[in-house]
């Protein structure tokens, strides 16, 4: 079906991909964790529809152009690395709220914001793009006449499974979290983790030399 072979070994590589920690990870975790599996479905589901951008993108070959053009990556990648960062401050300060939630309750992050956050952290990632312009095109004959559907199939399937394992990391997170953060002093103390790893992230994708 459109030029795409090896499906079995596509679909077995994507869930070996999606099951590798990463930002998207720990993100959905960290809100799963201190507001709740709903929480961390809509992130889920946020980081889902901005893998669908670019799976969009590597379709119609946007992805080629972000590729072979030294200044719209680093420009992507930049902004990219600076919303991380800004993530992991916010985090970071969040955790301070938590702590005085008592004597200062503040609300916790609205549904509407989690799922931009997790839509923002995918999309303004360069190197996802990178990642199924690289990806996706193992798996199309090349002399395939519908290039554009086969990589949007692949990407499609790819998203889905993403999507269900985040689903299923939510869920977990929120059971464990439950129990493993039921203290307000270790709710901060994890945020404050999680906010670490996204600024050493975002530091590190914005100091890459790698085209």
């Amino acid at each position: 079906m459109f030029g795409i072979h090896d499906l079995w070994l596509f679909v077995l590589s994507g869930l070996l991909l999606n099951i590798t920690p990463g930002p998207d990870t720990l993100y959905i975790v960290g809100r799963s964790s201190t507001q709740g599996g709903r929480a961390g479905a809509v992130a889920a589901l946020g980081i889902g529809t901005g893998a669908l951008v670019h799976v969009c993108a590597a379709s119609l070959g946007l992805s080629a152009i972000l590729a072979a053009s030294a200044i719209g990556f680093t420009v992507v990648k930049v902004v990219g690395a600076g919303y991380l960062v800004y993530v992991g401050i916010s985090l970071i300060r969040s955790s301070g709220s938590v702590r005085a939630a008592v004597a200062d309750p503040r609300p916790p992050a609205g549904m509407r914001t989690i799922f931009l956050q997790g839509f923002l952290t995918n999309v303004l990632n360069p190197k996802v793009a990178l990642f199924f312009l690289a990806f996706l095109p193992q798996f199309v004959s090349p002399n395939s006449p519908t290039k554009p559907l086969a990589f949007l199939s692949l990407g499609v399937i790819f998203d889905l499974n993403g999507t269900i394992w985040n689903l299923f990391v939510a869920w977990s997170a929120a059971r464990i979290g439950g129990r493993l953060t039921a203290s307000r002093r270790l709710k901060a103390w994890f945020n404050r983790c999680v906010g670490a790893v996204f600024i050493g992230i975002g530091v590190r994708l914005a100091l890459s030399h790698d085209r």
